[in-house]
């Protein structure tokens, strides 16, 4: 198969009515756009969001929050997944991902939560942050905590 034996299928291609060509064609004299007014002019198109002269639904909405532009989004791993390295072994975002633990990383990297047990023992994981909790936890158990 190549680009000369590419076909569409019949009746997909419907071509165009052709617009002011005589009153017998059935869309002739004004050519469907009805008498007079805005919309029968030339190079008038109808603004998006427009809806008749009433108010606008997005001005009609209340605005409520605050959504801040410098947030940091963190992809969240729990103690609990940690139990999957070996003793003595480095957790950082390149071996999350090849273990299969985080399929993608948000742009702010991975956040280590306390949710869950450790019976993994001297872990240095190597996180973009970590919450107190999941600190002490670590390190308790022998493992070191590193910020990257």
């Amino acid at each position: 198969m190549d680009l000369s034996n590419l076909y569409s299928t019949p009746g997909s291609h419907k071509s165009a009515k052709r617009l002011g060509r005589g009153d017998a064609s059935g869309k002739g004299g004004t050519s469907g756009k009805g008498t007079k007014g805005q919309m029968a002019r030339k190079g008038h198109k109808r603004k998006i969001g427009f809806e008749g002269g009433q108010m606008v639904l997005i001005r009609r909405l209340p605005k409520r929050g605050f959504k801040n532009p410098a947030r940091v989004a963190y992809t969240p791993v729990n103690l609990s997944a940690l139990n999957a390295f070996k003793d003595g072994t480095t957790v950082d975002a390149a071996a999350l991902l090849s273990l299969g633990l985080v399929k993608a990383f948000a742009n702010g990297g991975f956040k280590v939560l306390a949710k869950g047990e450790l019976t993994s023992k001297n872990l240095q994981v190597k996180a973009n942050a970590v919450s107190e909790k999941a600190k002490s936890i670590i390190e308790a158990a022998g493992g070191s905590v590193e910020l990257v």
